[in-house]
């Protein structure tokens, strides 16, 4: 046995080395596995119609955090009015953008100007968070299917606490722009025309950033 397996390893030997010489350009050396390309790498100036100071935090935000989703991100506009499309989906791929409406919490407008004054994280405060967020599950709740956000800075860690999510509401539909001139508030959360919601959560879905903030 013992001379039998000494006899098959020095075959297999021979016939590897007989292959070798035999086939010199099948021997190539050891190629780097590819890397995968960033699509930041991609998208290196601000898309139309974002703030680029906005958009160079956002980008800091997605690598600060480690977020593996990069095809594609939120970046909302909070110096905007709610009256505007502040809501930017940004394909980072190709640097297209969507943009929607959303409106902000009551305790960040309490004289309901329409913009955005102050931030909160408290529970209670019915006021919008700044910060980056991600993601998390769909579920069916009082506006129907939504979807669930956890924070991930100091501003708004208690997201996902407060109940701080995307969902749909009258109040957040189209056509209260031609009648008041803006969205009505929510209690924090990031609502939308039910159209809008829908296109967010399905270019969202799965653990990807929604950074939201303002400059001014």
């Amino acid at each position: 046995m013992l001379r039998l397996g000494a006899m098959g390893a020095a075959g297999a030997f021979l016939s590897s080395s007989a292959s070798s010489n035999a086939l010199p350009s099948l021997v190539l050396p050891a190629q780097p596995l590819p890397r995968t390309p960033d699509p930041l790498a991609f998208v290196a100036q601000a898309p139309a119609g974002i703030d680029p100071q906005l958009f160079a935090r956002a980008k800091a935000a997605l690598d600060q955090h480690k977020i593996a989703p990069r095809d594609s991100m939120a970046i909302v506009d909070f110096s905007q009015p709610s009256g505007d499309p502040r809501f930017h989906v940004v394909d980072l791929m190709n640097g297209t953008v969507e943009s929607h409406r959303v409106a902000h919490g009551r305790g960040s407008d309490p004289d309901h100007s329409g913009f955005v004054e102050r931030f909160s994280n408290d529970f209670g405060s019915y006021a919008s968070s700044n910060g980056t967020y991600v993601t998390g599950d769909y579920y069916d709740g009082k506006y129907g299917l939504s979807m669930k956000v956890r924070g991930l800075d100091w501003s708004n860690y208690n997201a996902e606490p407060r109940a701080i999510v995307i969902h749909n509401a009258w109040y957040a539909e189209d056509d209260m722009i031609p009648i008041h001139g803006k969205l009505g508030r929510s209690e924090g959360c990031f609502a939308m025309s039910r159209k809008s919601q829908y296109e967010v959560m399905r270019k969202l879905a799965g653990g990807r950033m929604i950074y939201a903030d303002k400059l001014a």
